[in-house]
């Protein structure tokens, strides 16, 4: 078994990896049809990587008795709805400690607007994507269509509209790095957050302070677990849009693989064998039942800072996959049952965010989203939250 230790509070590890098990070719098709079927003596051209900025004069206005930063909601798809919170504007007691709570507010307030700008920049690209996604399933549909009622071979219009759907996939790609780089950002928020919460309750411990004092900081502690909330929902939305994207375009890639074929032959050839691997790499994780009693690959103990956990985390499943092509992975966020209620609740919080990093890092690490599975799980003879990888 292997132990690795990691950040003792919440702030949050980022690491994108490049390694041998990269998905990222199956995210950058060929330029047409032709290069597909019959060779490129061309470069690939690099998707654009350029992000959707946010406008601030036009994020929503300010709540009536709060501070900037606490905003009407934000759709940013059909099911996800962000809502950022009031904060509240304390007076001003004229002690060194309030001035320090003044700067707080400021900050927790600054996160509020940042969470609005995040979901704004999500929606975009989710309606982003949905167009792209339209223009393929239509160019493939059409593409289909002819070849069922039969054409000729290597006929230019089924290229032209191939042409099309490689195109509406390569944007897609773009989008996919989009998220990627919007996670980052929100990933930044969360440590600061987090950084926030610490420096709030060490206030508490700084002499010269008034009652009202104490009572401004309560309020402000509360309003920024909230924030972790809202930050943490929204990092999870984007992390799955990821993961499911990815999985999509990858898939796809291989289904137009297939279509260029039935192009250059004039025929439509039976299923898509892009399906049939989807297929096969969905089993239900629930069939396997990994549990706590079973010996987990590697074990990542978050009760430190500053441990890098990422080359230990690929070699271990670099070598289970070359085991088992075919395995697939549970990541399960173990919480310890110390303390009070309270506690309990921000360490299962804790928890599951460093279970989503450690998922993140392994989709970055190529290990495709449909072969992995995340749960949670608690355990009283621990201290600090873990998070364990089982192979299946």
């Amino acid at each position: 078994m292997r132990h690795i230790r990691s950040a003792a509070g919440d702030k949050r590890i980022t690491a994108f990896v490049v390694a041998a098990l990269a998905f990222a070719p199956w995210l950058s098709g060929c330029g047409s049809v032709d290069d597909a079927l019959f060779g490129s003596d061309s470069q690939p051209v690099a998707a654009d990587t350029t992000q959707p900025t946010t406008d601030q004069s036009q994020l929503p206005g300010t709540l009536p008795g709060t501070l900037p930063g606490a905003v009407v909601p934000v759709t940013t798809g059909t099911s996800t709805t962000i809502t950022p919170i009031g904060i509240e504007a304390g007076s001003d007691t004229g002690t060194a400690v309030n001035r320090k709570i003044q700067q707080l507010r400021n900050d927790v307030s600054t996160l509020q607007s940042k969470i609005v700008s995040n979901a704004d920049q999500l929606a975009s690209l989710r309606s982003a994507a949905a167009a792209y996604a339209g223009t393929y399933h239509e160019a493939k549909a059409q593409i289909t269509q002819r070849l069922q009622m039969g054409t000729t071979r290597g006929n230019p219009e089924l290229v032209a509209q191939w042409n099309t759907a490689q195109s509406a996939l390569d944007q897609l790609t773009t989008n996919i790095n989009g998220l990627t780089a919007a996670g980052t950002d929100i990933t930044g928020d969360s440590s600061s957050a987090h950084y926030a919460l610490d420096t709030i309750q060490a206030t508490f411990n700084v002499s010269g302070a008034v009652d009202e004092d104490h009572r401004q900081l309560s309020v402000l502690q509360d309003e920024t677990n909230q924030t972790i909330v809202l930050i943490d929902k929204l990092l999870t939305d984007v992390s799955s849009d990821v993961q499911r994207q990815t999985a999509y375009v990858a898939n796809e890639r291989a289904n137009l693989t297939t279509l260029a074929a039935a192009i250059k032959n004039g025929e439509l050839y039976g299923g898509e064998l892009g399906n049939v691997m989807m297929a096969s790499a969905t089993t239900p994780p629930g069939a396997y039942g990994p549990g706590l009693g079973s010996t987990p690959l590697v074990t990542i103990k978050f009760d430190r800072a500053g441990v890098e956990y990422q080359q230990i985390l690929y070699t271990a499943l670099a070598q289970a996959l070359q085991s088992r092509p075919s395995a697939g992975f549970d990541v399960v966020a173990v919480s310890p049952t110390r303390g009070t209620a309270a506690a309990v609740q921000l360490a299962q919080t804790s928890a599951k965010r460093h279970a989503q990093e450690v998922f993140r890092s392994m989709t970055d690490m190529g290990v495709p989203a449909t072969r992995l599975a995340i749960s949670s799980a608690t355990d009283p003879s621990i201290g600090a939250s873990e998070v364990r990888v089982f192979v299946r």
